[in-house]
Order: structure tokens, then C-alpha cells, then sequence
């Protein structure tokens, strides 16, 4: 039995983190999964956008590992490793009284730390190269968190073969790599190459993939994995269902047709878990689809703008008929920061309910990167991964609360005051704000 904790510690929706057994930690464990593709990125920054048939010379030239929830995964590591969260409650001293600048808690004990990792375990399904491969070894080394405490004893994922092992434990990482999918005889990974204007700031992408996407069947394994998670701590029948309540799967979006079979099998076997979705990429179809399924649906600016939607709220409103699962919506829009609606799920009296729309109007919020920033000039450096680093904010912010608490409790977000959800919505369109004043992501925690 480990020592009982003696000190509370603010986190991500201003609740205090009790004291706990090891028993309750292990019954109030979350586990966060993202499901998204992983690349290298290789990005040449140019004065401006090249003709066809022509020839520039690159300013910079970088070289680093992406992918939307890989991206996510990141950020999310630096927030668990480094902070306390968001808090609320300093006193007008502490706010700017025009801005009402969002702060952060002062970085935690080591004891803190381990507790709050011990809340929250990340899992990263993606598909990676031969696990031998030196791109398979630079993906997982790019995981590094140098600056960081080592991970908790807690950290208990095996791995598949001595190459991970050596791969994971050289970054100091707290991600579980265990269930990614490495591709036998495959040495290259997923390829990003990205042009960045100078002139403009526009990106422009173009991407190569000879890697065997995921089957429906393989992530079937991947979920039976965490059923039998489940059944080894419902043996006397007090923790049955604890694991599936406490799972959040987020799904980037990609191969809709296999993502919606991944969802469906999710609500039967793990009926209890939170699912989150992100609907991206202009024309492609089948996204509508997964966000009905979709307990949190995350929409870009790019999507809205394809569908007719000048403005956040606009789309967050016309596609509320098409989440009938949904507790939040949330959609970015570059500079002008980021929306949020809040509806009450299909049958929870309220909001995207058909019977009840007309006594419930779903509420939202906005937030712009001027109400969070500290200075009043925004220096875009670099833009690539702003919407995962949002999603990583949100994210957080709705997993690390009390234990005690399911996903579930966490994504049904209705009974927070008004001030509570702002503060969440207010805490990633800052940490996406800090992201695109700096190159990459190591070190966002500490720019805040």
C-alpha cells in the first residue's frame, strides 16, 4: 500500500485532487486513447509560395515528427509532466482586468506530479514502421521530455520487443506506445512535406503513405485488450465496468468508414467510454457520420468554411442536428480564437434533444486569442499543430478532475457554471495561442 497523499493540487476545472489509497487509484485510473495517423514532417519555410516550374531557395529547413494526435499526445505529456492546470481562483491582482488573462498554477512537487500522472494514462494508436526501423526509433525518441521528472512508478505498459522498450524509455515518456501498430518489412513512416509561405503564413501539404492502414479487426484487438483490463478488476464484482467508464478514445477522422465500425464496437463492449472525434478535412465524406456517434466533436475552420459557415457559431449551430450524442462542440477559427456549444445529449432533456429544443437552447461561448494573451501583439511563428494543441487544452482540461469521476461525468460538461466552461474554453485557445508564437511544441508549458 503506497503512503496516503497529504497535499490537494488545482487541476484542469478548478477541483481539488483528494487524498487516495493505492486501491483508489487504481479504481479511478483514466485512460485517454488517441487513434490518429503518425508522420515526419519535413517543412521548408520559403519567401513566399513557388511558381510551378520553378526554382527557390528555402530559408529554414526542419525536420520533425506529426500527426494530429501524436501532436496531441505531446502537449498533453507537457501538461501532465510540468503543471498544476488551469485555476480560477486568484485574486484580481493576478488577472488583468481587461483581458482576463487565464492563469496557471505554479509547477507542483514531484509528489504531485506522480499523482496526477498516476489520474491520467496516455495511449497513442497509430501506425508506425517495422519496429526495428531508425524512422520507428526517431518517432518514439521524438517523445523526449529531457527537461521533465522521470514517469511514475505507475507507468506499466509492456512493450513489444526490446528496440520499443530501449525507444520509450530513452524519451522519459509517459505515453503507452504498446498498442501502436508497426508495420513487418515497412522501413519508411508516413511522410509529411509542408511548404511554409513567409509572405502569407499559408501551409501547403502534401503527403505520402505506403503504410497498411489499421483494419477494423485490429482495433477490435486493441479494445478487447482493455475488456480484459476490465474483467481483471471486476473479480469480486466491486470495480465491474470502472475501465470502460474511465476510457476516452479520441479519433482523429481519417477512413471514416473504418472509424464509424471502430465507434460502434467501442458502444458495445465498452459502453461506458467517452468518445471524441475531429472533423477536419474539407470533403471528405463520412465525417458527419462519426460526429453523430460522438460524445465531444471538434470541427476546423477549413470543414465550416467547405460547408457554407462564415463564423464559429454558425456551424456549431447548423450541424447540432447532427449530434445527437454530443455534450460539447467546439470549433476554431484561426485568429479569431475558438467557439464552444454546449448541448444535452439526445435523451437528457435538453439542447440537441428534438421534444425538448425549444425549452433548452443550447448555450455558447467564444473566446479570442486577445482576451487570453498577456501581450497585445500576436506573432505567428509557426501555425503547424495550433488545432491539436487546442484539443490537447480541452482535453486536459476535462480529464483531470477528481477521482471518483468518469469520463462520462467529464464530457457532460451542462451542470458547470458558465464561468467554469469559459475557463476551459479559455485555457486551450491560450495554450493554441503560445503554440503558434514558437517552433514546434517542446516547451509550451513553460512560455506560459
Amino acid at each position: 500500500m503506497r503512503p496516503r497523499h497529504t497535499e490537494s493540487l488545482t487541476l484542469g476545472c478548478h477541483c481539488r485532487l483528494k487524498p487516495t489509497t493505492e486501491t483508489e487509484r487504481q479504481e479511478t485510473m483514466k485512460h485517454l486513447i488517441l487513434v490518429g495517423a503518425c508522420y515526419l514532417d519535413t517543412i521548408l519555410t520559403v519567401p513566399q509560395f513557388p511558381e510551378e516550374d520553378s526554382k527557390l531557395r528555402a530559408t529554414a529547413l526542419q525536420v520533425r515528427r506529426g500527426g494530429n494526435c501524436p501532436n496531441t499526445v505531446e502537449v498533453l505529456q507537457q501538461l501532465l509532466l510540468s503543471r498544476g492546470g488551469l485555476d480560477s481562483s486568484s485574486t484580481q491582482n493576478q488577472r488583468d482586468s481587461a483581458a482576463d488573462v487565464v492563469v496557471v498554477t505554479p509547477p507542483p512537487s514531484q509528489q504531485q506530479q506522480q499523482q496526477q500522472q498516476q489520474q491520467l494514462k496516455l495511449h497513442l494508436v497509430s501506425i508506425l514502421p517495422d519496429v526495428g526501423s531508425s524512422a520507428c526509433r526517431k518517432i518514439l525518441s521524438s517523445f523526449a521530455a529531457p527537461a521533465a521528472p522521470q514517469p511514475s512508478s505507475s507507468y506499466d505498459s509492456e512493450s513489444l520487443s526490446e528496440s520499443v522498450t530501449g525507444a520509450a524509455s530513452a524519451t522519459a515518456t509517459i505515453v503507452d506506445f504498446s498498442h501502436c501498430l508497426y508495420r513487418k518489412g515497412h522501413d519508411e513512416a508516413a511522410s509529411s512535406y509542408i511548404i511554409r509561405s513567409g509572405a502569407t503564413g499559408s501551409r501547403t501539404i502534401v503527403n505520402y503513405n505506403d503504410l497498411p492502414e489499421m483494419t477494423t479487426d485490429e482495433f477490435i484487438n486493441i479494445v478487447d485488450d482493455f475488456v480484459a483490463l476490465q474483467h481483471n478488476h471486476s473479480d469480486d464484482g466491486r470495480t465491474r465496468g470502472v475501465v470502460g467508464a474511465n476510457c476516452w478514445w479520441h479519433f482523429e477522422g481519417r477512413i471514416p468508414e473504418t472509424t464509424l465500425q471502430c465507434i460502434r464496437y467501442l458502444r458495445q463492449v465498452l459502453p461506458g467510454s467517452t468518445i471524441s472525434v475531429e472533423v477536419e478535412k474539407p470533403g471528405r465524406e463520412g465525417l458527419v457520420e462519426l460526429a453523430t456517434e460522438s460524445d465531444v466533436v471538434f470541427y476546423s475552420k477549413s470543414w465550416a468554411e467547405s460547408r457554407g459557415y462564415a463564423e464559429p457559431e454558425a456551424c456549431l449551430r447548423g450541424e447540432l442536428s447532427n449530434c445527437k450524442k454530443a455534450s460539447l462542440m467546439l470549433c476554431t477559427w484561426g485568429r479569431q480564437g475558438a467557439g464552444a456549444l454546449f448541448p444535452s445529449p439526445a435523451g437528457a432533456g435538453g439542447g440537441n434533444n428534438e421534444q425538448t429544443a425549444e425549452i433548452a437552447e443550447p448555450e455558447y461561448l467564444h473566446c479570442s486569442p486577445s482576451e487570453v494573451s498577456e501581450t497585445q501583439t500576436i506573432t505567428v511563428v509557426d501555425s503547424i499543430g495550433a488545432g491539436d494543441t487546442f484539443i490537447a487544452g480541452i482535453l486536459y482540461g476535462l480529464l483531470t478532475t477528481k477521482p471518483g469521476t468518469t469520463t462520462k461525468d467529464r464530457s457532460s460538461v451542462q451542470c458547470q457554471s458558465q464561468e467554469r466552461k469559459k475557463e476551459l474554453l479559455s485555457f486551450a485557445v491560450k495554450l493554441a495561442t503560445t503554440k503558434v508564437q514558437m517552433e514546434g511544441f517542446a516547451g509550451i508549458v513553460q512560455r506560459w
